[in-house]
Parts: structure tokens; C-alpha cells; sequence
């Protein structure tokens, strides 16, 4: 018995240290990221401008749709603000975090560095997943939590509904980043990949309103195949306090499978990568 609670102590702490470890190592690549893009500071106005701009013309174009007398099926303006703040969101998180380290894939690629990160002790996913920090995607950010804030109360959710909507927002999160991994990833077989960036981006663009906009064909594409339904809608109706426990669950599973398919395709695309030699 004592045995057994020593091993598990142990384990506990080493677990402990690893994530310490990994949280210095994390703050201090963004930390440098961040102090790199400091220098052009005007850059940080002009997005937070643009990205007031794009959302405030999103929620102009809703007011005036639902002023006329029309509306998506089952959904308040209030409602569909929600939508909105979490398709914000969810852009903020791209342009922070996951466009500057599909570019840096691509770099690594085409330079032939990448075995420099394959050499490092720590887990080479993570580092090319999440090496760089932009600052231009933090007034998406705001502003989509802003938005999410004020549909949420202006459509009188109950607070425990609210709560509960973190959980499909973090399988949410999880779900966005193995895309746009997945997608990083084959940079090691084809090199070229931002057309078919632009491509994924474009199709996430129906994120921006809920599911039930679209007709059927369309719901079936955007929720088995392009999975955009649980990047938004499935998350508002959580915090809306309108979905049950099968979209819930549904949706952490989709995450989990996309995460593992993720680090298979990632292995999978090692093996081809042969470095700068070729």
C-alpha cells in the first residue's frame, strides 16, 4: 500500500514538473514573439481598428436582416450575436496563435531546419504548433468575448448554462487547432499550402451564422465533413442553455478524434520528411 501511494506521489510530481517546465518554456517563446512584434506598434491600432470595423459591419448587417422582419429559424438577434462573438473568437485564435506557426512549418520545411526542432528534448508537435504569439489577433479576441457577453445576457441565459458552454468551447478550440494542424502539416509533402489555407478559411466563414441558416445539404456538410457546426453553433446553444448532453458529448468526441488524427497525420508526414539533404 505505501508502495503503491509512493509511486503515485511520484508520478504526480514529475506530471507537475513537466507542465512547470512546460509553461517557462511556453511564456518564454511567446514572451520573445510578442517583444519581436512589439517594435511595430502602430500595426497593433490598425488591426484593432479593422477588427472593430469587420465585426461592427457583421452586426450592422444582423440589426438591419432582423429589422426587416426576417431572422434564422430559432434564433434572436441576441441569440445569433453569440454566434458571432464566438466566430470572432475563434479568428482572434488563428491570427494569434495558429497563422504564425503554420508559416514558420512551412519555413522549416523549405529552409530544411525542421530536424533542428526534431533534435530539442521537447516534443516537436508542440514546439511547431505553438513556438510564435502575433498580437493582431487580440482585438478579435476581446471583441468576440465581448460579443459572446452580451448576447448571452441579452438573451437571458441562465448563469449554469453558461458555465457549462466552456466545455464545447474548449473541445471547440481543440477541434480549430487540429485543422489547421492537419493542414500545416502536409506543408512536409507539398510544400505550397496557403492556397489551401485560404480555402479552409473560406469554408469556416459559415461559422459566422448558425447552422440552421443553410439548408440541409449544407448542414450535413458543415457538421460531418467541415465541421464548422461545433466551432459555433453547437458551443451558443451550450451557453444559451438550448442543447442537450448528445451535442455535448458529440462534440468533445469529434475534438478528441480530430486531435488524435492530428498527431497520426504528424507521424505519418515524419517519415517522409527527409531534410535539407532531400
Amino acid at each position: 500500500m505505501t508502495t503503491t501511494t509512493t509511486t503515485t506521489t511520484t508520478t504526480t510530481t514529475t506530471i507537475g514538473q513537466r507542465v512547470r517546465r512546460l509553461a517557462r518554456t511556453l511564456g518564454l517563446f511567446w514572451s520573445t514573439s510578442l517583444a519581436a512584434e512589439a517594435e511595430y506598434r502602430g500595426n497593433f491600432v490598425i488591426a484593432a481598428l479593422s477588427s472593430a470595423g469587420n465585426l461592427g459591419g457583421a452586426a450592422f448587417s444582423m440589426w438591419l436582416f432582423y429589422r426587416a422582419g426576417a431572422g434564422f429559424p430559432g434564433w434572436s438577434g441576441a441569440e445569433v450575436l453569440v454566434v458571432l462573438g464566438l466566430f470572432s473568437l475563434w479568428t482572434g485564435v488563428i491570427t494569434t496563435v495558429l497563422t504564425p506557426n503554420l508559416s514558420r512549418i512551412v519555413t522549416h520545411v523549405t529552409e530544411g531546419t525542421l530536424e533542428f526542432v526534431l533534435l530539442r528534448p521537447l516534443d516537436p508537435q508542440l514546439q511547431v504548433s505553438l513556438r510564435a504569439m502575433s498580437p493582431w489577433g487580440l482585438p478579435d479576441l476581446a471583441f468576440g468575448v465581448g460579443l459572446i457577453v452580451v448576447g448571452v445576457v441579452g438573451a437571458g441565459a441562465a448563469t449554469p448554462a453558461a458555465l457549462l458552454g466552456l466545455l464545447p468551447m474548449l473541445s471547440a478550440l481543440v477541434l480549430l487547432y487540429a485543422l489547421w494542424f492537419m493542414l500545416a502539416t502536409t506543408a512536409i509533402w507539398f510544400t505550397k499550402i496557403y492556397n489551401a489555407t485560404e480555402v479552409l478559411r473560406g469554408l469556416m466563414d459559415a461559422g459566422r451564422f448558425p447552422i440552421q441558416a443553410y439548408p440541409h445539404a449544407f448542414r450535413f456538410v458543415f457538421t460531418w465533413l467541415v465541421p464548422v457546426a461545433f466551432l459555433t453553433t453547437v458551443p451558443a446553444e451550450v451557453l444559451l442553455g438550448r442543447s442537450n448532453w448528445t451535442w455535448l458529448t458529440g462534440s468533445a468526441v469529434v475534438a478528441i478524434v480530430a486531435l488524435l488524427l492530428s498527431r497520426v497525420v504528424w507521424l505519418r508526414a515524419l517519415r517522409s520528411y527527409t531534410g535539407a539533404s532531400g
